[in-house]
């Protein structure tokens, strides 16, 4: 990746990741190159430590929101992400949980608050989690209530399903950040694993999926390469730049 980005090729980061986990990743790089966060709500300039766009849900669609999932998956709890200015502006409480919900991961940075506070100011991400279910079976059940109204992904299948802006997926702000830094679509190559990397797989010039990816990612992409664990993603990058 280094030997990318010292070709000149710009080089970004698409994650799910939200702003303030970022920075363990830039340290692992060597390098701090911008960021789609968030699944694509979220444009970050991590050298500069700046947020330069953020698309969210208001506070009405959260609201509608809210009440459709804990209907149509009882036992569901909420939390919500945030964002400020940078990644860790501590004006905003950027990750926010009702009662009781259960962290998908360990999340020590959350801001417990009632049901009603949750949903009181707009959201990059409307977190649905019901542990001991899968995410796609959430997601089938999810999925034909909120058309038009958010899009919805997930990148891991313990129970938990993101809610964004409609039309906010890793593509759209791909295409964002594209459009920043001056790179044409037909110049795009992508790399993913999880259900939420399949807009931006199927959009990319050049898609690829690492063996140990989620089905769909796969099918979504023009090339499978070997696992993570492999080095899957260098082995591509040595092609190109080896």
């Amino acid at each position: 990746m280094q030997a990318v980005a010292e070709s000149g090729t710009p080089f970004v980061l698409a994650t799910g990741r939200p702003p303030r986990w970022i920075e363990p990743v830039t340290d692992g790089l060597g390098f701090a190159p911008m960021a789609v966060c968030a699944n694509g709500a979220v444009l970050y300039d991590s050298a500069a430590d700046s947020i330069l766009w953020a698309a969210t849900l208001d506070v009405d669609t959260l609201a509608w929101l809210s009440d459709l999932a804990t209907t149509v998956l009882p036992g569901a709890g909420l939390a919500a992400e945030r964002i400020g200015r940078t990644a860790h502006d501590t004006a905003t409480p950027q990750f926010v949980s009702a009662p009781g919900y259960e962290h998908a991961w360990l999340n020590p940075d959350h801001t417990e608050m009632s049901s009603d506070d949750l949903i009181s100011a707009p959201a990059v991400k409307l977190l649905v989690r019901l542990p001991g279910a899968t995410s796609h079976e959430m997601a089938r059940i999810l999925a034909p209530h909120i058309v038009g109204k958010a899009d919805m992904t997930y990148s891991t299948d313990n129970g938990l399903i993101e809610l964004a802006a409609p039309g906010v997926t890793k593509a759209s702000g791909l295409l964002a950040i594209a459009d920043v830094i001056g790179v044409r679509l037909e110049r795009i190559a992508a790399f993913g694993d999880m259900p939420n990397d399949i807009p931006m797989l199927s959009l990319a010039d050049h898609g690829v999926a690492v063996e140990n990816a989620h089905p769909d990612a796969k099918a979504a992409a023009d090339e499978v390469t070997s696992t993570n664990v492999d080095d899957g993603v260098a082995r591509v990058l040595e092609r190109w730049w080896g």
